[in-house]
């Protein structure tokens, strides 16, 4: 392994999580579409959004270095994540989007990239081959 992270979640849903190191300490909070308050805090779906397209962002920028394409400063990732009730039992799960905006780069070359970073990024190989995944490119 060439990383470890570690967090620690207290209270569920509402409560708070903390990484051991002291950088990274959310409050947690229920919302409302799930029957909470919908306060201040972050949700799980939140900050799984938020590393997932931190993560294919650079995965993107790591392939477009291995094929010599310039990938723009402003270029960006947003990962979507939905919740909801699995069709056939009564757990629940996840719906993925990804949506790359990667301006100067050609539609061919940027498909490319996308393929090839999914294939890459740690993100996308440890969901596998979620079908609730999409990438678009625009």
């Amino acid at each position: 392994m060439l990383y470890e992270a570690q967090a620690t979640a207290i209270g569920g849903r509402t409560g708070a999580a903390a990484t051991p190191d002291g950088r990274m300490r959310v409050t947690l909070t229920t919302p409302k579409e799930l029957g909470g308050t919908d306060g201040p805090g972050t949700n799980p779906e939140q900050l799984l959004a938020l590393g997932y397209a931190a993560c294919f962002l650079e995965t993107i920028r790591l392939v477009a270095v291995q094929h010599g394409i310039g990938i723009a400063i402003d270029s960006n990732v947003t990962a979507t994540i939905r919740l909801g009730r699995r069709a056939d039992d009564d757990g629940f799960g996840l719906e993925m989007a990804l949506l790359a905006d990667l301006p100067g780069v050609e539609e061919q070359a940027a498909e490319e990239l996308l393929q090839h970073a999914r294939i890459i990024c740690p993100f996308s190989h440890a969901i596998g081959s979620h079908p609730g995944l999409r990438l678009t490119l625009t």
